[in-house]
């Protein structure tokens, strides 16, 4: 069993229970000490050759070594950005736009196809409508059954020698479901161009990843949710995979990221890296599973007949609960409950008026996604902010206040669905 984590400055005993981990975590207090050298001391930039840029140099492979180290990947190059959106639009922009580049006969004949899914993030949706815009790409988006998963049997119906790329993230960042992504990469690699991107920012230091494994050829990870700083993020490309740099200048990264490194943010997510694969080994998994459980139980008994879940029962992330409560107004409950720190959805869509569209994507009506809450468990989470967080969220239920108010007709449902659609997509199947 790992020994408990140091105590964290931002959760005392009077603060709110965090319930949003998706949406960021707060950085450990050991990653932070790790950022105090790179700082300091090794502050010289890794591309000097002299007596301050080797020791930069060093940790920057050092963290490299760490972050390959925990997703299983003995070769391939990692590559950090400053994102795991930029690492996203490297991934579907930067082989596209090469794989385009490296037969332009072909292309100007025919439109190369990408291929997604709706719940996918907005990094990717908008990574694939950028293809379409302004180099014809057609784009087709796989459907999802009603627990937000892709069926294998239509993206082999989709497929073409046309393909030459497909991205399904591993785990949805609202309702935690994961992706069959071993099954998916082995049919997509059927396809004689066609890579397989997975933006991993949700299983990566959370369940154990392992691209030999998935055989995915890109992997996106960030680093604010691994208990790293906002601001670093990496993409993992499989050897042989060609990508055209969105960012040009300089030759760091290997030519596929200009711009001298962010070491301390670097050395930060290799620091996180090491103590996710302490977590993993100890089964930190497990002890988040059992708390969700837990959460899922006690708002079920608090609210009896009132709760449904989102998303996958089994195929989903240990710390992840993304519930629908019945006749409630998730975000007027939320503002009813301030000791609970949790959210709606993707804090990519933070504000946003209209209902999830992960979850209507997945097939919920207006009225069962407004009235959904994604709470997503930590490293600090506890027992006591579990039972907490149900006795908060449950007398908010109460208050007719956070009565839900939304209805809406189908043809006002069609109408939301359609503005969703990027232009030209066509749905699969």
């Amino acid at each position: 069993m790992l020994p408990a984590p140091p105590p964290h400055p931002a959760f005392g005993p009077d603060a709110p229970v965090y319930l949003d981990h998706n949406a960021t975590t707060p950085v450990d207090p050991r990653v932070a000490e790790a950022m105090r050298a790179p700082l300091a001391e090794a502050f010289g930039n890794p591309s000097s050759a002299h007596a301050y840029g080797t020791p930069a140099r060093a940790l920057l492979d050092e963290a490299r070594g760490r972050v390959t180290g925990l997703i299983g990947a003995d070769a391939g190059r990692l590559v950090f950005t400053g994102s795991g959106s930029e690492a996203d639009a490297l991934a579907v922009r930067g082989a596209v736009l090469q794989l385009i580049a490296s037969g332009p006969g072909r292309w100007r004949e025919e439109r190369p196809h990408v291929i997604t899914q709706p719940t996918e993030h907005p990094a990717v949706l908008a990574a694939c409508e950028y293809l379409l815009r302004w180099h014809g790409a057609e784009v087709t988006l796989l459907g999802v059954d009603e627990q937000g998963r892709v069926d294998p049997d239509e993206l082999r119906a989709v497929l073409t020698d046309r393909t030459l790329l497909v991205s399904v993230m591993h785990a949805n960042n609202e309702t935690g479901t994961i992706q069959p992504i071993a099954e998916l990469a082995r049919i997509t690699h059927e396809s004689p161009d066609a890579l397989f991107h997975t933006d991993a920012a949700q299983t990566v230091a959370k369940v154990p990843v392992d691209v030999e494994a998935l055989g995915v050829d890109l992997l996106t990870l960030v680093g604010h949710k691994m208990y790293a700083p906002k601001g670093i993020g990496a993409l993992w490309v499989r050897d042989g995979v060609r990508l055209e740099p969105i960012v040009a200048g300089g030759g760091q990264e290997g030519g596929l990221r200009a711009g001298t490194e962010n070491l301390p943010h670097a050395v930060a997510l290799g620091a996180a890296a090491a103590l996710a694969s302490a977590d993993l080994a100890a089964d930190e998994p497990a002890r988040l599973a059992a708390l969700r459980d837990r959460l899922h139980a006690g708002l079920d008994a608090a609210l009896p007949g009132r709760v449904r879940l989102n998303g996958h029962p089994v195929e989903r992330l240990p710390h992840t609960l993304n519930v629908s409560l019945d006749g409630v107004d998730a975000r007027a409950l939320l503002a009813l409950a301030p000791g609970v720190a949790a959210s709606t959805g993707s804090a990519c869509h933070a504000g946003a008026t209209t209902p999830s569209p992960v979850l209507t994507g997945m097939g919920l009506d207006a009225a069962r996604a407004f009235g959904a809450l994604r709470l997503s468990l930590g490293r600090w989470t506890t027992e006591d902010d579990i039972d907490r967080a149900v006795a908060l969220l449950a007398a908010a239920a109460a208050d007719e206040r956070a009565a839900a108010t939304v209805t809406e007709s189908a043809a006002e449902r069609a109408r939301r669905l359609a503005r969703r659609t990027l232009p030209l997509i066509t749905p699969g199947g």
